[in-house]
């Protein structure tokens, strides 16, 4: 057994003595290193989960159907209002002296650089997110009630608090573009950066484990050592694995649609076992070849063949449109970001419950995935280069990502109300739209690589998070256990789509947003013992 000690300057007022290792806990059978509560509760738990969903599917998609829209509904207010606390408190770190802290003490060198740095906390953060609604998002909102044409001359439609008047085809591209901005930027990101910040500044400036206990030394003090910790880890395990799992979902079923829409592959269960394999051996391979080798080298190619699609839609779409779209689109949703974050007094419940409430919870359930692995690269960075990073440049590049797919989705439909891409099932409507631009089929490969890419990147920096946790916060753990996770995630994957079918995913995702819960409270929490650890470290530093 190790010890250490906490240094004066650091969460606690005094000297002391901590097992950070958790040795008692940790066992090594099959060259494994885990963390031994955290492992075997999580890992039994999910596999129950799994097989109780397998047997009574039934039942189980009954019961998560329920679940999901109660919690959305009954608690709306309060994962708007959470999300809101987030943002400010983000714009609070960015402007206050507390920003001048750096990450690793006054010394330390960032590990990456700008592009690698922020072309692996994107690719983890939205990647296959945005691949997936980053068409049909906007055209939702576009012609649903936030913001639709109504055929009824002169009616109003939900977006009538923000002033759209049915009938305006401008006025309903710009609020459905502010609808699908408000859900993409600022507040998705700064979730994440609330996770990501306390788990780095704990870990590189105060020398606790890089696991979700350590963010709450200040409040629990000594029992993040026990059940308290191993509580918060394990919910933090249940997070990162339904949320992976999840956006893995979305994955398969866009690349297998694209790939069907392409070569008439097929959407069948072989289809998905040799897709499932196929990714899930790419994965292995980088997982094998560590961060560096791995994740930074995929996230890296993928950033530079987004950018790529994403200059191509530019330049051959509706620019003059796009242009248009994302400026007109912002303003919308600068002007209207108020009345879109207002937790209470809302008329439309459709878009508060039904897409805000959704959005909020499942973006904090994966937020123990994205901020861990953003915080595992960040060291170097204060606090404000942080923030700025990893909320505002993220929000940027996601405004233009949705005003170039959205808008000339939006476009196509405007100038042909026919057009192909209107009716599509969602995951085809990326390769709709870009059906009539010049070389399609080079470009619909193109999406479909970028969307097995980002499967691959979001299963190996899965595997790396959830190994992190279940080895309490060791980030040297072997490279076995990364594989065992990682090999796990894709049978889990496979044997919900292909045994579950529809039903098993809808109790997935159920189950993604249900951890979101809990999670909130964790994370309000978590902004106070932050806000208490930065200031001792910046009055200690006087």
């Amino acid at each position: 057994m190790t010890q250490e000690t906490v240094k004066q300057d650091e969460v606690a007022p005094h000297p002391v003595e901590t097992d950070f290792e958790l040795g008692q806990h940790n066992i090594s059978p099959f060259g494994l290193d885990i963390h031994n509560p955290v492992f075997l509760i999580s890992g039994l738990s999910i596999v129950a989960f799994v097989l109780v969903t397998l047997m009574f599917q039934e039942g189980a998609t009954d019961f998560f159907g329920w679940l999901r829209p109660f919690l959305t509904s009954t608690f709306d207010w309060f994962f708007l209002s959470a999300a809101n606390i987030f943002v400010l408190l983000c714009v609070f770190l960015l402007i206050s002296p507390l920003g001048s802290i750096r990450l690793g003490g006054d010394d330390a060198k960032p590990d990456y650089g700008y592009v690698g740095w922020f072309a692996m906390l994107f690719a983890a953060g939205m990647g296959i997110g945005l691949m997936f609604f980053g068409v049909s998002e906007p055209m939702s909102h576009f012609a649903s009630s936030m913001g639709g044409v109504a055929e009824e001359a002169g009616a109003r439609t939900d977006w009538a608090p923000l002033g759209a008047a049915a009938g305006d085809v401008e006025a309903a591209r710009d609020l459905g573009m502010a609808a699908s901005i408000f859900h993409w930027a600022l507040h998705p990101w700064a979730i994440y950066a609330v996770v990501a910040l306390s788990l780095a500044f704990f870990t590189y400036n105060r020398g606790l484990p890089l696991t979700l206990r350590s963010a709450f030394y200040p409040l629990l003090g000594e029992r993040i050592w026990g059940w308290w910790g191993h509580t918060i880890d394990i919910l933090a395990v249940f997070a990162t694995l339904f949320g992976l799992a999840t956006s893995l979902g979305f994955g398969t079923e866009q690349a297998l649609a694209g790939l069907n829409y392409l070569f008439g592959w097929g959407t069948g269960n072989g289809a998905k076992v040799i897709l499932i394999a196929a990714i899930t051996g790419l994965a292995l391979i980088s997982v094998i070849r560590g961060l560096d080798g791995g994740v930074k080298v995929l996230s890296e190619v993928n950033i530079g063949l987004a950018a790529l699609l994403l200059l191509f839609v530019f330049l051959v779409g509706p620019t003059a449109d796009i242009f248009a779209t994302i400026f007109s689109g912002g303003a919308a949703y600068v002007t209207n970001f108020i009345p879109l974050s207002m937790p209470f007094g809302r008329e439309d419940v459709n878009f508060s419950q039904g897409w805000t409430s959704f959005y909020w919870a499942w973006w904090i359930s994966w937020s123990p995935f994205v901020g861990m692995f953003i915080a595992r690269v960040s060291r170097g960075r204060t606090v404000r280069e942080f923030i700025f990073c990893v909320i505002v440049i993220p929000s940027v590049i996601s405004v233009f990502w949705m005003g170039a797919f959205g808008g000339t989705a939006i476009s196509q439909v405007v100038a042909d109300a026919a057009a192909p891409v209107k009716d599509a099932a969602l995951e085809l409507k990326l390769f709709e739209m870009l059906k009539p631009l010049p070389l399609a089929g080079i470009t619909s490969f193109l999406g479909i690589i970028l969307v097995l890419v980002f499967f691959v990147t979001s299963s190996d920096s899965g595997s790396l998070v959830i190994d992190t946790i279940t080895a309490g916060g060791k980030t040297d753990a072997p490279v076995s256990q990364r594989v065992f996770w990682c090999t796990f995630e894709g049978i889990v994957a496979a044997t919900l789509l292909l045994v579950g079918g529809a039903g098993a995913l809808t109790a997935l995702q159920a189950m993604a947003v249900s951890t979101g819960f809990p999670f909130t409270i964790v994370l309000l929490a978590m902004c106070v013992s932050l806000l208490i650890g930065l200031n001792q470290s910046r009055k200690l530093s006087k």
